[in-house]
């Protein structure tokens, strides 16, 4: 991609970006649309402007975002959401502090070399304004590598320090959490896995309850022993699917008597696919009797599952939250280990293990190797994931139109406009991603580091706005994720540390991926060959078997490697 591609892709994410902000600004505005900008806020009976400014300012959600208090965020969306905040504004912090430093020293000190030869070292496809600020214009052995060495220390630092900082931080809001007085369920529960087989005589349960109540005679309430429900689950979800059907199947006949003639239409419905073929029935009398059908066959499995599905896992109660936190942090048995290795990761280590000085080629040489797409690639992430993330276009859509040729009752139309909780468990590997990428290039191309900033930056301003009016929490850990999000931090730092000496080579290097792309005409060969004459030896009439012979002799004197 050449330098005007570039700012054009970067141009077209941008204007995206903005027409869908200005889209939000305005559909927001509307009343018939509050239940998909403001959900949390309506779910607890706040009015939709509570705790902000009532203005007709179209970007005051910028003013109310940046303004609020971790507070704020605690009491809308939970514990949770404020440490994953945290750990945006960690990840923003480690950039800003690293592009202080890294962008006014990096970028003079290899715009001033003269590594790369442009017309001779980049291939089509290649972005050469880019290698000009990057490590790969600087010489080989050249003292301004120290630069770019002292530079990953400096990065490394300020990362262990933020992430100090912030485990600190969340610490302090985990234990103001767990001492709050409000009696809480997880408190008093732990999950005990790995439970060995069960003696001859006993039943799990049984097993389970003898073993707490020895260890905890006083404080040990009662255990629930886990089963594999995957039957009961789906006969439980056809049964409420049926009882959905049938409230809406009731619905839309009590409205056909205040539309249509006092008795009103029963309504009806084929039995096939899709509702499309088949016997056409009447759907309050089918759905009545599916209930009746599945009812018995769910009662029968649940007693199925409690028996004879049990697995090696329970939770176990406790009547006090301070057992039940010792009980989790205690060793219960001598040997809680799996011994299950996945194929793919087992032969890595396998090589690894055959070539231990092989580990950082391999880390090296599977990560991507051109810069100007990961610029690209992040700065659509923040314009247009963010723009679509803020205006909540699709969700609005899809809702109007449950809505108008859909929902029927009450229940349906709130479950058209639910929004659901921020799904850490998907946002934030997306989150990951951009943090191993701007740390792994950092140092190599620093211009990636205003990107990140800007993807942290705007994330945490946008999902602020999300958190205090949209999402709401399905579940409360209470900062519990904070230790993995801290260790896949540093696991993105060393990554970054082991093989920052190794993409030196890929940057200096025109890598194959790009050589091999087509050329927009076939190479002189005979130009290419004369190129590389010395000039002390080009002559006007060259003589091809003079060179011959000129390399034959080399090759009986030294080897070409």
């Amino acid at each position: 991609m050449d330098f005007s591609s570039f700012l054009t892709s970067l141009g077209t994410s941008f204007l995206i970006f903005v027409v869908l902000m200005l889209l939000f600004a305005w559909l927001s505005s509307k009343p018939g649309n509050s239940v998909i900008y403001y959900p949390n806020r309506i779910l607890k009976g706040l009015d939709q402007h509570e705790g902000g400014p009532r203005t007709r300012n179209p970007f005051a959600w910028i003013h109310e975002a940046m303004s609020s208090t971790e507070q704020d965020v605690i009491s809308a969306s939970g514990y949770d959401t404020a440490v994953y905040f945290v750990y945006l504004s960690t990840v923003l912090g480690i950039l800003v502090l690293s592009g202080l430093v890294l962008l006014p020293v990096l970028l003079p000190v290899a715009a001033t070399d003269d590594g790369v030869k442009t017309a001779s070292t980049t291939s089509n496809g290649t972005f050469s304004d880019l290698d000009k600020l990057s490590m790969g214009n600087v010489k080989v052995k050249s003292s301004r590598l120290w630069a770019f060495m002292l530079a990953t220390y400096w990065v490394s630092f300020v990362t262990y320090f933020l992430l100090w900082k912030a485990y600190k931080h969340v610490s302090g809001l985990r234990a103001d959490a767990l001492m709050s007085p409000e009696v809480r369920a997880e408190q008093f529960a732990i999950l005990v896995r790995d439970i060995p087989p069960v003696p001859e005589g006993q039943t799990r349960k049984e097993q389970v309850d003898s073993y707490f109540k020895r260890i905890y005679p006083e404080s040990f309430y009662r255990s629930m022993v886990v089963t594999d429900n995957k039957v009961v689950n789906k006969l439980w979800e056809d049964l409420q699917g049926y009882k959905k059907k049938l409230a809406r199947a009731e619905a839309v006949y009590a409205l056909s008597k205040k539309t249509g003639k006092p008795e009103g239409a029963r309504p009806t419905n084929k039995i096939g696919f899709l509702g499309l073929i088949g016997k056409k029935v009447d759907s309050i009398e089918y759905y009545n009797e599916k209930i009746n059908e599945v009812t018995p066959k769910l009662e029968s499995e649940q007693k199925d599952t409690l028996r004879e599905k049990q697995l090696d896992a329970a939770l176990v109660f406790f009547s006090s939250r301070v057992a039940a936190a010792s009980a989790a942090q205690s060793l219960h048995a001598q040997m809680f280990f799996s011994e299950a290795v996945g194929g793919t990761l087992f032969s890595t280590f396998k090589s690894i293990q055959n070539k231990p000085d092989s580990l950082p080629d391999l880390l090296a040489a599977g990560l991507p190797l051109n810069a100007t797409f990961f610029l690209t690639f992040v700065a659509l992430r923040f314009f247009v994931g963010y723009g679509l993330e803020l205006s909540r276009l699709v969700p609005l859509i899809i809702f109007h139109l449950k809505k108008k040729y859909l929902c029927k009752t009450e229940a349906e139309v709130k479950e058209a406009w639910f929004p659901g909780d921020l799904k850490y468990g998907t946002r934030f590997p997306g989150d990951m991603l951009i943090v191993t990428i701007v740390l792994c290039y950092s140092v190599i191309a620093p211009i990636i580091i205003p990107f990140g900033v800007v993807y942290f930056g705007l994330g945490w301003l946008i999902l602020r706005n999300q958190a205090l009016k949209v999402y709401v929490p399905a579940y409360e850990s209470y900062g519990r994720m904070w230790p993995h999000m801290h260790t896949r931090i540093l696991a993105a730092l060393i990554l970054y540390q082991i093989t920052i000496k190794k993409f030196y080579r890929f940057f200096r290097d025109t890598a194959l991926e790009v050589a091999c792309r087509d050329l927009k005409e076939n190479p002189n060969m005979e130009q290419v060959f004369r190129s590389y004459i010395p000039p002390s030896l080009s002559t006007d009439k060259i003589d091809d078997d003079q060179f011959e012979d000129a390399l034959s002799q080399v090759s009986r004197s030294t080897s070409f490697v």
